[in-house]
């Protein structure tokens, strides 16, 4: 059902921003309208790289605590996908990359995409912890029950 919505989307998403040009123009006149374009391109850079530097840290934070970094990789692909879209020309664009700057709706879609998905533990090392490993499976030997040259 998607898959059949997505030209449908390329398709009219164009004729959107530009009927939204069109009344934007009309309202505060083309020079103000040009401006906001530029504008948003401008801030879009600048609110990418300040929030990317803070999910990076907290990426490297949650690393070094030990946690699995999930949020911290979905913030930062959503601040990209935001910097993208505050890039390209056009209010409709530019709104939604907006909204994907703040975190409460960051926090949101995390939630609804968590919903889901499971998340299982098949068993690594994690740090400041042993391996975990099945009992059943754990050959425990002395240093006289192996010899590196195939000996008895």
């Amino acid at each position: 059902m998607l898959r059949r919505l997505i030209p449908l989307f390329i398709l009219l998403l164009p004729l959107a921003e530009i009927a939204c040009f069109i009344l934007v123009g009309r309202r505060i006149g083309l020079f103000a309208t040009l401006s906001l374009v530029v504008l948003s391109a401008v801030a879009g850079v600048v609110l990418m790289r300040i929030q990317g530097f803070g999910v990076l840290a907290r990426l490297r934070q949650s690393g070094q605590q030990g946690h699995a970094p999930g949020k911290e990789i979905l913030d930062a692909a959503m601040i990209m996908i935001a910097g993208i879209l505050l890039l390209i020309p056009g209010f409709l664009t530019d709104f939604v990359g907006l909204a994907l700057f703040l975190p409460p709706v960051r926090a949101f879609l995390w939630n609804r995409l968590m919903r889901n998905i499971v998340v299982v533990d098949i068993g690594g090392t994690r740090p400041g912890n042993r391996p975990q490993t099945d009992p059943q499976r754990t050959i425990d030997l002395d240093e006289s029950d192996f010899h590196r040259d195939g000996r008895p």
